[in-house]
C-alpha cells in the first residue's frame, strides 16, 4: 500500500512540474515535442536538396510556424527554402528571412 501510495505521489509531483513547465514557456510538452519533429524534419528535407547549400541555415519551429534564417549563395536557394519548407506535413506558414550574399 506505501508503494502504491509513493507511486501515486510521484505521478501528482510529475504533472504539476510538466504544468509549470507549460506555464512558464508559454507551450505544452507535446506542443513543443511537435515543434522539434518539425524543425528535425524541415532540416532533413532541405539537407536532401542535392547542390545546395541548404542545410547550413538555421531552422526554429514555434507554434507550427517555420522561420528559416541564414545566409545563402544566390535568391535561388532562397526561394527553394522557401518551396521545400512547406511540404512538411504540420506546418501552417514559413517566415523567410534567409539573407542573399
Amino acid at each position: 500500500m506505501r508503494a502504491r501510495a509513493q507511486r501515486f505521489l510521484l505521478a501528482l509531483a510529475l504533472m504539476l512540474l510538466l504544468n509549470a513547465c507549460q506555464a512558464i514557456a508559454g507551450v505544452t510538452l507535446g506542443e513543443h515535442i511537435d515543434a522539434r519533429i518539425i524543425t528535425t524534419m524541415v532540416k532533413a528535407k532541405l539537407a536532401a536538396e542535392k547542390n545546395s547549400p541548404l542545410m547550413r541555415d538555421q531552422v526554429d519551429t514555434h507554434r507550427v510556424v517555420v522561420q528559416l534564417s541564414g545566409v545563402v549563395a544566390s535568391s535561388a536557394d532562397r526561394s527553394r527554402a522557401e518551396q521545400v519548407a512547406p511540404s512538411v506535413s504540420g506546418i501552417k506558414n514559413v517566415v523567410n528571412n534567409l539573407q542573399v550574399r
